[in-house]
């Protein structure tokens, strides 16, 4: 699934909108299992890795969600070119901490410059092992 998101704050919270939504046809039309914690996971991640994209790059947004295998891949293509960086973790710090979070909750990360921007990539397992079952 792809969308654009619109300009303007909301299209943080219509991201998240649409990846819950996703999850849950993948979960209950496709009966791929999709864990409770893995979809809270994935709406986090979007929802970090949209706000970073509405604060530091004009222009427009894509969202891409794909289930690939056990995980479902978070995209996000902007149009900054330059790629971010995780600053050190520092409980002082007020703000700044997405790219952290995204980095500790995902199982796998890669920023890469493509066309005239950027795509951000996260990927979330849809079931955690040994644990979190799907429902």
């Amino acid at each position: 699934m792809t969308a654009g998101l619109e300009p303007g704050g909301g299209r943080i919270a219509h991201a998240r909108h649409l990846t819950a939504a996703f999850l849950d046809r993948v979960r209950d039309e496709h009966g791929v299992p999709v864990s409770p914690r893995a979809q809270q996971t994935a709406v986090l991640v979007v929802s970090e890795l949209v706000t970073n994209a509405h604060k530091y790059a004009p222009g427009p947004v894509l969202l891409d969600l794909r289930v690939t295998g056990d995980a479902v891949d978070v995209a996000v293509w902007d149009s900054d070119p330059v790629l971010p960086v995780a600053r050190d973790a520092d409980p002082g710090r007020v703000g700044q901490h997405g790219l952290e979070i995204v980095r500790a909750v995902a199982d796998g990360f890669e920023a890469r410059r493509e066309g005239a921007g950027k795509r951000v990539v996260a990927r979330i397992r849809l079931v955690e092992e040994g644990g979190d079952s799907a429902r």
